[in-house]
């Protein structure tokens, strides 16, 4: 009864008038308008509320929260600088946490250590805090609004047509994954990838960190296998409109007083797993979706990004932008559709090796969750889709070289990482995945901080000058695959709701508010906007030139990767650029093999070669890291204690002596196999041994 009080309450303060021109319509007037509750739409919307502006929220579908309450259960923000998440976001963690304690549970997590571990929740819990959170600031929530239009004067948004009324404010919020409301206000907008020279990105254009599949990916009349997106991913250096995978964060659990079972798809055919059969046959084991141990004896399910095949339909939601609400609700069901077929087959098909079957069959849905949607979750996880070109474009300049911003409204920190965008038949043979970034991280486990301008929320004012977009934020791709998480999301849609509160109370073009002012309420709101210490920039003399060395030198830049790999410049000084690791301690992935760095080379004469190493030695290192030296019919396995300190002053350790060829191909290959800590490879160094002397 108390809500519904609430509610009723929040209805009463909002202005019901005649529609200008419809005779028997009516409209909704408010302050400040958002449309979609993502999790920088709901915060958007409390953060205006508490700014004293009144505030409709308007989501499209009947699910409020999108990911945060719909199954994404393992806040991502143990890989970002959680001393600068502050605001709603911490006081939603905190709450979360609270609403365990005082039911007697333990507490599933503690919000005031800002480390690196996995912050975990239930999604129902996820849900009872952020319709608290709306309701006490007094935010009116009204679901299953689609929109259908917008009307403008001249570069102002005057009304907002839904499917179940419309809607007039003075400041309106993009808050939806789409930036639906951006695109019918008429302001710039792109989808997809940039080419590599757009803005200077060695990130964009097309990506292919994964190992190559030895396995036919057409069937015997020559056309495309089902789950092969494409023959031809298109120039390497070329941008494209794919867009990274869609898929559901599952709610699973194997306690049978909870067990619901995992409902069998309709029409399944098991032709359309072809492409994975063979992979089976042919030994990958990088098939399946990683399982994240939630409260409640639960599991967040994920689409893995180092898989081969998981529960991500590649390729699958690259029309979700463009698509009505029948459309959209299409799409949809055919993600759910596959990620049913995906776990039936994963459970059922004899390819799949016994222990596989074995550990999918145990998990079923949740009796406790998702209970008006068949325990399934209603949300598909819209990782990327449109793109505001506003005032200025975030990329990936500043992330890594450039952080600091003059206008400030977040900081952000997730690594810049990119699920699959294609799988590829090659025509010379083999089929393999394009578009992954595996995670570009400062420290381990943790990506590099930046500032999140005004700039980047803003139209072109000529465009819209009463919008303000937070999710679909005005960056690359690449940009966005470090901005695209819930962490970043909730501060910056604060920054976005305080921004239309101001701008609705003065009366003035979001392009026109004072900085200052807006900064200033953005701290009374708790936000942080100052970089932390760890995100000053490394200095040139942390690197050393490559080519200062005698020998044959293979910076870790030339090697071929496979598996998940990330690059850091923490520990100096390194060899070129930096360096590259692996190993983030994670049970279910380290030590297995399948980080893999290879190089390939040739030297000018054959005979006997000294290997050595550089490395930042470290106790959390790995001490029996395993390099393979191939040439011709000859090879040697040497193993390598990374927590052992190089010689005083020099940058190479030597590792080992090895016999190289000077008619074939030399492959030096290091590998995560059964290690445990992290594995670095910086560079080596080839000096041939002088024979002794007569």
């Amino acid at each position: 009864m108390k809500m519904i009080h609430l509610v009723v309450v929040a209805l009463a303060s909002l202005s019901v008038l005649p529609l200008h021109g419809q005779d028997s319509a009516e409209v909704t007037s408010a302050d400040v308008i958002v449309y979609g509750s993502t999790p920088g739409g709901f915060c958007a919307a409390i953060a205006a509320a508490r700014e004293n502006a009144s505030v409709v929220l308007l989501e499209p579908t009947e699910h409020v929260g999108a990911m945060n309450t719909g199954g994404l259960s393992h806040c991502d923000s143990n890989q970002m600088v959680r001393s600068t998440l502050m605001g709603l976001f911490d006081e939603w963690h905190r709450r979360v946490v609270k609403d365990y304690t005082d039911r007697g549970r333990k507490a599933p997590y503690n919000p005031a250590v800002k480390d690196q571990s996995r912050w975990t929740f239930e999604p129902h819990v996820a849900m009872r805090i952020t319709m608290q959170m709306l309701d006490e600031a007094g935010v009116t929530v009204l679901t299953k609004r689609d929109l259908k239009s917008v009307t403008k004067e001249g570069s102002q948004i005057k009304t907002l047509v839904t499917s179940k009324g419309t809607f007039v404010a003075k400041v309106f919020v993009d808050g939806s994954y789409e930036g639906d409301l951006m695109a019918a206000a008429g302001v710039d907008w792109t989808i997809g990838r940039e080419g590599r020279g757009e803005y200077g990105e060695s990130l964009a254009g097309k990506q292919y960190p994964k190992q190559k599949m030895d396995i036919n990916g057409y069937d015997d009349d020559g056309n495309l296998l089902p789950l092969v997106t494409t023959d031809d991913a298109g120039p390497e250096e070329a941008g494209d409109e794919n867009i990274m995978t869609y898929s559901f964060r599952l709610c699973l659990t194997a306690d049978p007083v909870n067990r619901v079972p995992m409902p069998k798809p309709t029409n399944y055919d098991p032709a359309r797993f072809e492409i994975v059969r063979r992979a089976l046959q042919e030994g990958e084991r990088r098939i399946g979706f990683d399982l994240y141990p939630l409260p409640g004896s639960k599991f967040d399910g994920n689409n893995s990004i180092g898989g081969q095949f998981s529960i991500g339909l590649v390729g699958g939601g690259n029309n979700w932008h463009s698509a009505d609400e029948a459309g959209r609700k299409k799409i949809w069901e055919q993600h759910k559709q596959y990620t049913l077929e995906f776990i039936h087959f994963l459970t059922t098909d004899p390819a799949v090796p016994a222990a596989m079957r074995d550990r999918y069959a145990s998990l079923g849905l949740c009796k406790d969750e998702f209970e008006n949607h068949a325990h399934f979750s209603p949300a598909l996880y819209v990782r990327e889709s449109r793109r505001m070109k506003g005032l200025y474009v975030i990329s990936q300049k500043d992330i890594l070289d450039e952080p600091s911003k003059d206008d400030p409204i977040a900081i952000s920190s997730f690594p810049i990482d990119s699920h699959d965008v294609q799988r590829v038949a090659l025509k010379d043979g083999g089929v393999i995945n394009e578009g992954t970034i595996f995670p570009v991280r400062r420290l381990p486990r943790q990506g590099y901080a930046y500032q999140v301008p005004y700039r980047a929320i803003l139209p072109k004012p000529d465009q819209c000058d009463n919008l303000l977009v937070p999710v679909a934020l005005s960056c690359t791709h690449v940009g966005l695959s470090s901005l695209r998480i819930e962490a970043a999301w909730m501060v910056i849609g604060q920054a976005a709701g305080v921004a239309a509160a101001m701008a609705a109370k003065d009366d003035v073009a979001v392009q026109d508010l004072e900085y200052g002012e807006l900064r200033e309420r953005l701290l009374a709101q708790k936000q942080v906007l100052d970089l932390p210490d760890e995100s000053d920039l490394p200095t040139t003399d942390d690197s050393i030139d490559a080519k200062s060395f005698p020998g044959i030198v293979l910076d870790d830049t030339q090697a071929k990767l496979t598996g998940n790999w990330s690059r850091s410049t923490n520990f100096k000084p390194f060899i070129g650029s930096g360096y590259i690791y692996c190993g983030d301690k994670d049970p279910q992935t380290q030590g297995d093999g399948k980080a893999t760095a290879t190089f390939r080379f040739t030297v000018p004469r054959p005979g006997r070669y000294q290997l050595r190493m550089a490395y930042s030695a470290h106790e959390t290192r790995a001490k029996q890291v395993p390099v393979t030296v191939s040439s011709g019919n000859q090879s040697e396995r040497i193993m390598v204690d990374q927590t052992r300190p190089l010689p005083s002053g020099k940058p190479f350790r030597p590792i080992g002596t090895v016999e190289l060829q000077a008619d074939a191909e030399a492959v030096i290959q290091i590998t995560d196999t059964d290690t445990t800590g992290f594995v670095i490879v910086d560079a080596l160094q080839l000096l041939p041994v002088q024979p002794d002397a007569p």
